[in-house]
């Protein structure tokens, strides 16, 4: 096998790259790595392993931080007086990580490609003085990494997950207890007779409108006003991950009052960002966008579970939502060591 470093996620045809993230998660995926190269706050680069054909094994970004503008991706389990590693391995957004393999690898050679991985992410973050750590890493990548690290995992969030059975949204409610059912076909019912314009598009035609919402949504809970931040943030999105950035969005007349940002990968439907605006509040408006919307598209293009993520857990559980952990594993021994 041949291990190498590249420069951009260009170098590997979308076809290759996709064929082994496809089930990882959008933020694995090639559109969405492409457009993260364009982050000035972090290098990034790639190591890739090949067999003698040429084929593609194994692969996983490699970001050199400069700046960590999200505190969540900060290395903060560390004990103090750490020296802190400055290269993330594999997913820097999207709080959700594995390193990339070949699904057809038989197990001896799956954990080869692991070690080397693990190999080329020290190597490359010794020449830049430091060390590395993979965030976020879902429960099976934590296991399958951890015996190269010889440090347990560090578990950093819970992480939600929401199974869609059958063909369509009545086959979700069936799956849920009789009270949630009740509750739920509660919420739909107050927030349909709001009366608001509920419609599907892409992030490229609102993201001004949506990064307000963003934005206010930030700045309710003690944020400042990051109109501009958050508008370039999903401008960017748009312009990288094209009509996969889709959009439920409810309108008050020409005025949007909430949307949804989500992404559908690999039989997955993934949730990515969501606003309401305080200042014009509806029933319900939060689950019926962030949830049952989503889900009802999800099952029109075929997918099995709502990615839902982390945090309000308690929520998610209450809609179905199965609970995992996500782990940080670290180098222990940068610039060598077994």
């Amino acid at each position: 096998m041949k291990t190498e470093i590249v420069s951009s996620v260009h170098a590997v045809p979308v076809a290759d790259w996709d064929r082994l993230a496809r089930h990882a998660g959008v933020y694995l995926s090639h559109r969405w790595l492409a457009g993260e190269e364009s982050d000035s706050t972090a290098t990034a680069s790639y190591a890739l392993v090949r067999d003698h054909d040429g084929t593609l094994l194994a692969a996983a970004p490699l970001y050199l931080v400069h700046h960590e503008p999200n505190a969540y991706y900060e290395p903060t389990h560390l004990p103090p007086g750490t020296e802190r590693p400055r290269v993330i391995a594999g997913a820097r957004r999207g709080y959700h990580n594995t390193p990339l393999t070949d699904p057809r690898l038989p197990a001896d050679l799956d954990a080869h490609c692991l070690a080397l991985l693990r190999t080329a992410a020290r190597g490359h973050a010794e020449r830049h003085g430091t060390g590395h750590w993979w965030p976020y890493l879902t429960e099976p990548a934590a296991r399958r990494l951890a015996p190269l690290y010889g440090t347990p995992p560090h578990r950093m969030e819970d992480d939600a997950t929401i199974p869609l059975p059958g063909a369509g949204f009545d086959d979700y409610l069936a799956s849920l207890p009789s009270k949630r059912r009740v509750a739920i076909r509660h919420e739909r019912a107050a927030f349909a007779a709001a009366g608001l314009d509920v419609r599907h598009q892409r992030l490229a035609d609102c993201h001004q409108d949506a990064g307000r919402l963003l934005a206010a949504l930030q700045k309710s809970h003690g944020h400042g006003d990051d109109t501009d931040v958050m508008t370039s943030l999903l401008k960017r999105q748009a312009d990288a991950m094209g009509d996969h950035a889709r959009v439920v969005a409810a309108y008050d007349g020409p005025l949007m009052t909430g949307f949804c940002l989500y992404y559908h990968q690999g039989g997955t439907t993934w949730l990515r960002a969501v606003g309401i605006d305080p200042e014009r509040p509806v029933p319900f408006a939060y689950f019926a966008l962030t949830y049952y919307a989503p889900i009802e598209d999800a099952y029109r293009h075929g997918s099995t579970a709502l990615h839902a993520g982390m945090k309000a857990i308690e929520a998610k559980r209450l809609r179905g939502a199965r609970v995992s952990g996500l782990y940080a594993l670290h180098d222990p021994h940068p610039g060598g060591g077994t």
